[in-house]
């Protein structure tokens, strides 16, 4: 009997550098809000904690420990304001945070019950998504937040990327009128043009109707008595190299969620930190200078304790042996030997002698 060759079982991990995310809510949310959140997690797919179940007793700083073990690099956290739902986006782990509040919103059921023929989502979700930047403007905050926005995602890479990974589209518009944020989710769908339905039928392996037909033929022919509403036609279109070149009518269905984004406030730090932007509020030079002389001092005083802290941790972690020797030495330099104090004396008794 040969022997038998062993499979190698063992699978080296990927090195994936794509950004991840945790998406999660601060506090107590209505049951439409906490879908909301469970709506935007799933946009960042399958970059992202999809089954995280936050408990009453966890805190931010719970997610932020073990963000660098898990390598997460972004936070999105939902909480209720007093005048409604806000939005934090942080980056692990020394921010920038932008603070949104959410003007107005609609849930991914809420945008599908719209749509006539709606499209279930299915595996559009296990590839990333494309990201779209419209219309943003060019100051400092905004682009910090456009870079933000970009880096939230994977980026595309040209040239190992395949047009079927192409499934979804995110969307991130700037309305100059209100100022506010058009956050839209979109799945990318593909369809054959210039042909009639009944051929379009058959190419998507669909089992057509043939009842009222005595061949297949019939069926077929039929197109070339449709109307021109039968005939599948579009003005955008995209060529396909695959075995040949074919061209494709590209269309984006809407699946939500959908935002209304408006930015409140930029912070250097996570969830903290200087301000670098605020929409109501406006600080002079001099406020801004009280500011981060008030910062230095708490970093100051918060090194001070930490190395009080380190030096007394150092101490008790010191073996008794050595801290007996230690004692012991510094009681051998503070003792006199009695062989010094005669000779200190006789020196000091001859001085006088002298001066008499």
């Amino acid at each position: 009997m040969g022997r038998r060759k062993k499979n190698r079982t063992h699978v080296e991990p990927v090195q994936n550098d794509d950004p991840k995310s945790f998406v999660i809510k601060a506090g107590e949310l209505t049951s439409v809000q906490q879908q909301l959140v469970r709506d935007y997690r799933r946009t960042f797919e399958p970059n992202t904690a999809s089954r995280l179940r936050e408990r009453k007793g966890n805190r931010v700083k719970d997610f932020v420990a073990v963000a660098g073990q898990l390598g997460v690099s972004h936070l999105a956290v939902f909480s209720q304001g007093k005048t409604g739902i806000n939005l934090r986006l942080g980056r692990f782990p020394r921010g920038p945070t932008f603070s949104f509040h959410v003007k107005e919103y609609a849930l991914m059921k809420d945008v599908l019950r719209l749509q006539s023929k709606p499209k279930s989502p299915g595996i559009e979700f296990q590839h990333p998504p494309l990201v779209v930047l419209n219309n943003f403007p060019n100051p400092k905050h905004m682009n910090l937040m456009t870079t933000y926005l970009q880096n939230m995602y994977p980026t595309i890479k040209v040239n190992t990327m395949s047009v079927n990974e192409a499934k979804r589209v995110i969307l991130y518009h700037y309305n100059d009128e209100t100022k506010l944020i058009e956050f839209r989710h979109y799945l990318v769908t593909v369809k054959h043009i210039g042909i009639s339905k009944s051929v379009k039928s058959i190419i998507q392996t669909k089992v057509p109707k043939l009842g009222q037909f005595e061949d297949i033929g019939d069926f077929v022919l039929r197109g070339a008595f449709a109307s021109e509403s039968d005939v599948e036609d579009a003005q955008d279109t995209v060529e396909i190299q695959r075995k040949n070149v074919e061209q494709r009518a590209v269309k984006l269905v809407e699946v939500g969620p959908r935002m209304s984004l408006e930015l409140i406030k930029v912070e250097a730090g996570l969830l903290q930190g200087e301000v670098l932007h605020h929409t109501y509020q406006s600080k002079t030079e001099e406020q801004v200078q009280e500011l981060k002389e008030k910062k230095h001092k708490q970093l100051e005083e918060k090194k001070r304790r930490r190395e009080e802290q380190e030096e007394r941790v150092r101490l008790k972690k010191k073996p008794k042996a050595e801290l007996e020797i230690d004692e012991i030495s510094s009681e051998e330099e503070d003792a006199v030997d009695p062989l010094d104090e005669l000779a200190m004396d006789a020196a000091v008794e001859e001085s006088d002698s002298e001066h008499e």
